[in-house]
Order: C-alpha cells, then structure tokens, then sequence
C-alpha cells in the first residue's frame, strides 16, 4: 500500500558535513572539528529557540551556530566570509543512494515531500541544485508554525499537509532525536543509520525501520 513519507532533508538527503571543503581553506587541519561544531550549535540554537518560544528562522540560527564557531577557533570571519558560508549550505550534494532511492520508491507511488527546519524558500534552492526536488511532490517547513522540530505540533503538522492521519504518516530521518519526536507525536519513523557507529538514544521509542540508505527502504514500507 502507498505510505505518506515526509524525508528530513540535512544529514538523511544531503550531507551538511560536506561543508568540511569549504572550511578547509580558512581553518586548516581542523575543517572537520569547525563543521561538526557548527552543525552541533545549529541543532542546539534550534531546540533552545523552540523551548523558549523565541522563533528565529533556521537562517539565523545557522549565523548564530556559525559565529560560535568562529569565536571558539578564535577566528574572524568578515560579513562577506560568512554570507559566502552560508550560501555553501544551499549547495549540498545529495548522498549517492538518493536520487535512485527516491527515484524507486516513487515507482511504489508513495507520496514524498520534504520536511524540513529550513524555510522553505532556502530548502527549495538546496533541493533543486542538489537535483532533488523533482522527485517530491512539496516542501513542508517547520516555519510555518513559528517553532522547531522536535516539537509535536510539527510533526502533527506534517500530517495535515499529506492529508493523512498521524498514525499513517511516515517520518524517514537519519537523525535519532528527529525519529524519537516523530514517534512520540504518534507517527511512524524510518532511522537511515548512514553511520553504523550512531548510537539510537536509549528512551525505549524505537523506529519502525531501521535502514542504512534510502534503497533499502524499497519494498519494505
């Protein structure tokens, strides 16, 4: 039977960590530690944002993460530097199991749209040169309500854009904490586990599939 499936777009569609190459010139050695920083304080501004219902949108809160990078490596970035940055993160390149994973499970007709912290304006930019977009059939963000994943209210929100109910929309995510929200505002969640060394957060909410690329979902939803 044809599922509903909302797909996470950063780290399950694109890899944000790819933004190592373009930090590679300005931090050196350590690129890596200046990216996964970045991404960490991204996420962190996002829930603290949503816990204090203090909504900035995912631009600003990817500023914000960017500047305390900055500061923690005790480095200046000009205003150019850092808009040139930013901009980087519209030019992700997807992982090489998405075009043909999204491309069969299409063929299943299963209806597909990203779902995304994103405004939707930047994640239509992103989708579209990382050739992605074509294969979904909408952008849902999360600004539309003014808050964050994993805030229930998102995800329950998702489901009224896919007109299903709760309990028959699918989260595909490759973030735990992303399947871990999903689950306990009562939909149904696939964990990609791109890294086989992530740990699942032990609260006893489990995925319903676990997988480790968008092709494995095949034939199994």
């Amino acid at each position: 039977m044809p599922e509903a499936l909302g797909f996470d777009i950063y780290g399950t569609l694109v890899d944000p960590l790819e933004m190592d190459e373009h930090l590679r010139e300005m931090v050196g050695e350590g690129a890596d530690r200046f990216s996964a920083l970045w991404r960490e304080k991204q996420i962190e501004y996002t829930w603290r944002r949503g816990l204090m219902r203090e909504y900035a949108d995912f631009g600003v809160c990817t500023r914000q993460a960017l500047d305390f990078a900055a500061l923690s490596f005790g480095l200046e970035i000009s205003d150019d530097g850092r808009e040139g940055l930013v901009e980087e993160y519209q030019n992700l390149r997807p992982f090489p199991d998405v075009l043909c994973g999204l491309e069969r499970l299409r063929s299943e007709g299963h209806t597909m749209v990203a779902f995304s912290n994103g405004v939707e304006r930047t994640a239509r930019v992103l989708l579209e040169r990382a050739g992605v977009l074509d294969h979904l059939e909408a952008v849902v963000s999360v600004d539309d309500l003014g808050t964050f994943k994993p805030d229930p209210e998102v995800y329950r929100y998702l489901a009224r854009r896919l007109d299903r109910p709760v309990g028959e929309t699918w989260l595909v995510s490759s973030n735990g904490w992303d399947v871990i929200g999903a689950k306990s505002a009562g939909l149904r969640a696939a964990w990609v586990r791109r890294n086989p060394a992530t740990v699942f957060d032990p609260w006893g909410i489990e995925a319903d599939l676990v997988v480790e690329n968008l092709e494995q979902l095949v034939g199994k939803l």
